[in-house]
């Protein structure tokens, strides 16, 4: 039900963090006060020491406090990259328990739930986590829940996987804070084509076609999700047809047709994807990465990482490492 209650919200922002997902955030909220007539809500950028902070984008902000300032919140948000961690992580994921304890939503967009997730305020709770973060996620945190939906609100747990879902999540805000007319209008303000709540799983790209997976035909889709789903113990090809209901023949006809590949070949390209998730965003070495890619030693991986990216998987790793040094930045920048 709408509230007279001005809404307070903090962004807390970490280096290389994603810009387009506080802007995404921020907009919405801006217009649904002009639309109401009123300042529904308040916000305040925040980092934990009250330092400028630089934006992947390269553009410098100027945070309103220090996360041990900050008064009362309704709301908290962590933005950030996968590899982003607090200067003093005790001091800091204690100030952020303590908002938890005292009643503040507290929450992450995109790479924000690593922070969020070290910080121990995820367990026990159902999370959204980007596409392209999803096996380092998992890896880094195996007993956390972890889903493919756009957003998640759960008990007071807040997550979104992007930027677009952060400018949907702010429209559910708006919706819960004034109602879904002005939501609806604020939609329309930005010509937004849509308003995905939860439930809505991510759109993700199939690698090998200019399309997504949601366009894909209903066989293909299924053969996807199968392969989706077992990564580190790979299944036969004949096995997956037999699932879905048509011949080992047909399928291949399918894939090529709507992919340009075989069913094996958008296998490997799958796992090879999730390698390079692992590669990029974890520390774990090239043996473990091809074991939680379906390879019982790495030589094999290292081949065909080579076939689909044209790199070596070191090299990969150390031109990844070399630009965050560098250029203080988290790819990809969703």
């Amino acid at each position: 039900m709408p509230s007279d209650k001005q809404i307070e919200i903090g962004f807390l922002i970490f280096p290389g963090f994603p810009m387009a997902c506080l802007t995404s955030m921020i907009e919405p909220l801006r217009a649904a006060n002009e639309v109401a007539g009123k300042d529904a809500f308040g916000w305040k950028l925040v980092s934990e020491n009250g330092q400028r902070i630089e934006a992947s984008a390269h553009v410098w902000f100027e945070p309103d406090q220090a996360l041990d300032d900050c008064g009362d919140l309704d709301q908290l948000f962590l933005l950030s990259g996968p590899s982003s961690q607090f200067e003093n992580p005790t001091q800091s994921d204690g100030k952020l328990r303590k908002f938890a304890r005292h009643g503040v939503s507290v929450g992450a967009i995109s790479g924000g739930v690593f922070p969020l997730a070290r910080a121990g305020l995820l367990t026990g709770y159902v999370t959204s986590v980007h596409w392209c973060y999803e096996a380092a996620f998992a890896s880094e945190f195996p007993n956390l829940d972890a889903t493919e939906d756009v957003m998640i609100m759960d008990r007071g747990r807040v997550t979104a996987s992007g930027a677009a879902a952060a400018f949907e999540l702010a429209l559910q805000l708006v919706d819960d804070a004034l109602g879904a007319h002005v939501a609806t209008e604020v939609a329309c303000w930005f010509q937004h084509p849509m308003m995905r709540g939860q439930g809505v799983v991510q759109r993700k790209p199939t690698f090998t076609t200019q399309s997504t997976n949601d366009m894909l035909p209903e066989p293909i889709r299924q053969a996807v999700e199968i392969f989706s789903q077992n990564i580190e113990d790979p299944v036969n090809i004949a096995d997956v047809a037999e699932q879905i209901g048509v011949s080992v023949r047909q399928l291949e006809r399918l894939f090529h047709k709507t992919t340009g590949t075989t069913p094996l070949g958008y296998y490997r390209s799958l796992r090879m994807h999730k390698a390079r998730q692992l590669l990029h965003y974890t520390k774990e070495s090239m043996s473990e990465i091809a074991i939680a890619v379906g390879y019982a030693t790495s030589h094999t991986m290292i081949r065909n990482y080579q076939e689909v990216f044209g790199i070596h998987p070191r090299e990969d790793r150390e031109k990844i490492n070399m630009f965050r040094v560098r250029e203080n930045a988290i790819v990809p920048l969703a």
